[in-house]
C-alpha cells in the first residue's frame, strides 16, 4: 500500500500529509493543475510556474497555500516547529533594471487589498507598516535597496516582523562547505540559474534561520540567518495562511516560483529539481530554422532585395536625419547625442513610453543603446536660429553642474524644429504627485493605485536637498545660474526619494559679481516674486521667492493660488494666495493649523513652524527681506537661528498685488497656459510678461 502510495505521488504536483495537523505536511514539485489560491498578477503559466509579477509597473500579486495551517499547538498555545522550503528566479526583461523583490510571508488574512505595489513588496503600506496588529512574519528577498526601510543593499535577504524594516538582514549569499565554509555572494536577479531557500523554525528554541544556495547544491550548514525570536508573539491566531508575496513599482521584473514544500514540527519534504520547470528565458532568441530557410531563397531574389534595400535606406535616412552641426557649435559636441541613438533608446518615441506632457513639450523614458543607461528625453520646440544658438550655449554649459541634488544633464539633439535633452531618469517621478495625487484617471498610469503621502522626515528632508541645490547654483558653481522656476512639479524623486531640481529649461546663468540683464520675465503663476512685473529682472532673490513658495506648498499640501468656490454664486470663486492664508492661520494664533491634514499630526511641530516662517521669510515681497541660500541652508540644519519673526511683519497680500502688477503691463502680457504634467515633469508650465 506504501508503495502504491508514493507512486501516486509521483504523477501529482502535491503530496500532503495528514495524519494529524502537528505533523502536516505538503511537496508542489511545480504548479501545474494544484489548486493555490492567487490574487493580483499572481498567475500559474502553462509551464507549471508561479509567475507573480511581470513586466507591468506598479502591481503586486500574492499566491497561498489554499488553505490555513494550524501553527499553534492544541496544549499550551505556542507556535509550532516547522520548516519551508521553495525554487525561485528573479529575472528582468531590462537587463541591470531592476523592480522590488518578493517575499515569503504567514499571514492571519488572505486579504492583502490595502498593501501598495510598490517598495511595500505588496504586504503593507505606508500607515500599517510597523503596526503590531498586522500579525504577520515574512522573509523578504530584496532586488533595491529603500532607505526609508534601512535596506542594507539592494541584493539582500531580511527577516520581518509586522513591518519592512528588517529585524535582521544580510547580503545574499551562501557559506560554501565544498569551499571550506568560505562565503559566497549569490546575485537574487538575472541568473537563469534557480535558487532555493530554506525557512525554518525551532519552536523549543524559538529560532528562525534563513539559507539559500543555488539550486542543485546541497542545503549549507551554516544559515545565512540566524534570529532568536518568539513567533507566538506575532501568530496569535491558531490558524494562519502561508504564501508568496511582490510587487514591482516604477521599475518591473518577473518574480516567480518553481517548486515550494512544507513540513510542521518535521523537515520540509525534499524538492526534486528533476521534476521542476524551467525558468523562461528574457534574452535576445537565437536564430530560428525558418530563418535558416529563408536566406538561401533570398539569395535568389538579390536583385528584388537590393532595390528593397535601397529604399529602405533612403527612408531610414530620412528618418534619422538630423540638422547639420554648424561650425558654432562644435565647441559643444561631446554632448550631442545623435537623434538615431534617442529614437532606440524610446522606441521610436512611443507613447508607451511617454511620461510627462507640459507646455514645453513631452517628455519620454529611454534606455540608451550604448551605456543601457535609463534617461529621460525632453522634446522643445524652437523657431530662430539665434535663440538656438543661445540656448544651445546654455545646455551645454548647463550640462556640468554637478551635484546630487540637482537633475543631471546629459546633452543634447537637434532636428526639424525640435530639440531633444537628455537628463537622468528620476524613477519616483516629480514631487507634485505626491503631495497632490495623479489629477485624475486620465493622468493614473495603468496599474497604478493611490500615491503614497509622504511623511514630515521625507518633505523636511527634500525642502532641504532643493535647498542645497539651489545653493550649489547660486554661489558654489563657476557661474551663477537663476533657475527661474522653482516648483514642486520641477522636483524629481530619485530611488532612494532624495530631491533633485531639475528643468533649467528656463534657467540663465551669468558671472559672479555681474548684474543679470533679463527682461524677458517667465515662471509659472504663484511662484513669481512681485518685482518681476515691473522691473523684469530674474535674480538669486527672485529663486528664494520662489523657493519661499515651495515649502510652504510642501508643508501646506497646498497650490500656491486656490480658488474658493462662492456659495452665493454658484460656478464662481475668489483666489486666496497660499503665503496670505499662511498668514492668516498664524495671525489667529493657529499656524500649526496650516500644515498639511494628510501627515494627521504625525510631524515634528518644531520643525514644520520653522518650515512655515522661513517660507513665509522667503517669500517676503521685499527682496533685500528675503534671506540668501547660504542662510535658508543653515535656518534649516539649526546651524543658525530664525530671526523672531511675528504675523504683524508679513502684512502683505500677493494677489492683490501680482494683479496691479499685471494691469500695470496689460499691454505687454501674454499667458501660456499649459496641460498638469502627468506622472513626471521635466518640462516647464510658463507664465510670461514681456517686460520693458
Amino acid at each position: 500500500m506504501t508503495i502504491l502510495l508514493f507512486l501516486i505521488v509521483g504523477f501529482i504536483p502535491e503530496l500532503c500529509v495528514a495524519a494529524s495537523s502537528d505533523h502536516e505536511q505538503f511537496v508542489f514539485n511545480g504548479f501545474t493543475g494544484s489548486n493555490l489560491s492567487l490574487d493580483g498578477a499572481a498567475r500559474i503559466t502553462s509551464t507549471g510556474l508561479i509567475e507573480l509579477t511581470n513586466d507591468s509597473a506598479r502591481i503586486k500579486g500574492h499566491a497561498f497555500h489554499p488553505s490555513p495551517l494550524r501553527f499553534r499547538r492544541s496544549s499550551d498555545g505556542t507556535v509550532q516547529s516547522f520548516s519551508v522550503s521553495f525554487v525561485f528566479g528573479i529575472l528582468s526583461s531590462f537587463g541591470d533594471i531592476r523592480g522590488h523583490g518578493f517575499a515569503f510571508f504567514v499571514s492571519p488574512s488572505k486579504d492583502f487589498t490595502a498593501a501598495y505595489p510598490i517598495q511595500f513588496l505588496g504586504l503593507f503600506n505606508s500607515t500599517n507598516n510597523g503596526s503590531l496588529s498586522n500579525h504577520i512574519f515574512a522573509v523578504e528577498l530584496d532586488t533595491i535597496q529603500n532607505t526609508e526601510f534601512g535596506d542594507i543593499n539592494d541584493n539582500h535577504v531580511g527577516i520581518d516582523i509586522n513591518s519592512l524594516n528588517s529585524l535582521k538582514s544580510y547580503a545574499a549569499g551562501f557559506y560554501n562547505d565544498q569551499n571550506s565554509g568560505r562565503f559566497t555572494n549569490l546575485p537574487l536577479i538575472g541568473s537563469q540559474q534557480p535558487i532555493q531557500a530554506w525557512v525554518e523554525y525551532d519552536g523549543n528554541k524559538t529560532r528562525i534561520d534563513v539559507t539559500i544556495a543555488p539550486l542543485g547544491l546541497a542545503k549549507p550548514l551554516t544559515p545565512l540567518l540566524s534570529l532568536a525570536f518568539n513567533l507566538s508573539t506575532v501568530l496569535t491566531e491558531e490558524e494562519a495562511y502561508i504564501g508568496f508575496s511582490s510587487s514591482t513599482g516604477l521599475s518591473t521584473g518577473h518574480h516567480i516560483i518553481l517548486g515550494w514544500s512544507f513540513g510542521m514540527n518535521r523537515p520540509a519534504p525534499a524538492i526534486d529539481s528533476t521534476k521542476l520547470p524551467k525558468l523562461p528565458y528574457l534574452g535576445p532568441r537565437a536564430p530560428s530554422k525558418l530563418l535558416e530557410i529563408v536566406l538561401p531563397i533570398a539569395s535568389a531574389l538579390f536583385v528584388l532585395v537590393v532595390g528593397t534595400t535601397a529604399v529602405i535606406l533612403v527612408r531610414r535616412h530620412l528618418r534619422y536625419k538630423e540638422d547639420v552641426r554648424e561650425d558654432w557649435e562644435v565647441e559643444y559636441g561631446p554632448q550631442r547625442f545623435t537623434y538615431k541613438d534617442l529614437s532606440h533608446a524610446t522606441k521610436g518615441f512611443s507613447s508607451k513610453h511617454l511620461v510627462g506632457v507640459g507646455g514645453f513639450g513631452r517628455v519620454y523614458r529611454g534606455v540608451l543603446p550604448k551605456s543601457r543607461s535609463q534617461v529621460a528625453v525632453k522634446t522643445v520646440p524652437y523657431n530662430s536660429k539665434q535663440g538656438v544658438k543661445q540656448f544651445t550655449a546654455e545646455v551645454a554649459s548647463m550640462g556640468h553642474l554637478q551635484h546630487s541634488n540637482i537633475v543631471q544633464l546629459h546633452g543634447y539633439c537637434r532636428r526639424k524644429g525640435e530639440f531633444f535633452l537628455v537628463y537622468d531618469y528620476m524613477v519616483n517621478g516629480s514631487l507634485d504627485r505626491y503631495l497632490y495625487g495623479y489629477g485624475g484617471e486620465e493622468g493614473r498610469p495603468p496599474g497604478a493605485t493611490a500615491t503614497v503621502v509622504l511623511d514630515w522626515a521625507q518633505r523636511f528632508k527634500i525642502v532641504r536637498d532643493i535647498a542645497s541645490g539651489l545653493l550649489y547654483l547660486h554661489e558654489e558653481w563657476d557661474k551663477v545660474v537663476v533657475h527661474r522656476d522653482v516648483k514642486p512639479s520641477n522636483v524629481l524623486l530619485d530611488n532612494n526619494m532624495n530631491g533633485r531640481l531639475g528643468d533649467f529649461g528656463l534657467a540663465r546663468l551669468y558671472d559672479h559679481g555681474t548684474d543679470p540683464h533679463t527682461t524677458h520675465v517667465v515662471g509659472t503663476i504663484g511662484y513669481l516674486a512681485p518685482e518681476l512685473a515691473h522691473r523684469g529682472k530674474a535674480s538669486t532673490r527672485t529663486d528664494v521667492f520662489a523657493f519661499g513658495v515651495f515649502v510652504l506648498e510642501v508643508t501646506c499640501g497646498r497650490k500656491p493660488v486656490v480658488v474658493s468656490e462662492d456659495t452665493d454664486t454658484p460656478g464662481r470663486g475668489t483666489q486666496l494666495m497660499l503665503v496670505d492664508w499662511v498668514i492668516q492661520n498664524w495671525h489667529k494664533g493657529s499656524l500649526v493649523d496650516a500644515i498639511d491634514i494628510k501627515l494627521q499630526g504625525r510631524y515634528d511641530v518644531d520643525q514644520a513652524c520653522l518650515a512655515l516662517k522661513l517660507g513665509l521669510l522667503c517669500s517676503h515681497p521685499s527682496p533685500d527681506a528675503r534671506p540668501s541660500m547660504r542662510q535658508v541652508l543653515q535656518y534649516l540644519d539649526g546651524d543658525l537661528p530664525l530671526p523672531e519673526l511675528l504675523p504683524a511683519h508679513f502684512s502683505f497680500h500677493m494677489l492683490a498685488l501680482l494683479q496691479s502688477e499685471t494691469r500695470l503691463n496689460t499691454s505687454t502680457v501674454s499667458l501660456y497656459p499649459s496641460p498638469a504634467m502627468t506622472m513626471m515633469d521635466y518640462g516647464s508650465v510658463s507664465f510670461s510678461l514681456d517686460g520693458r
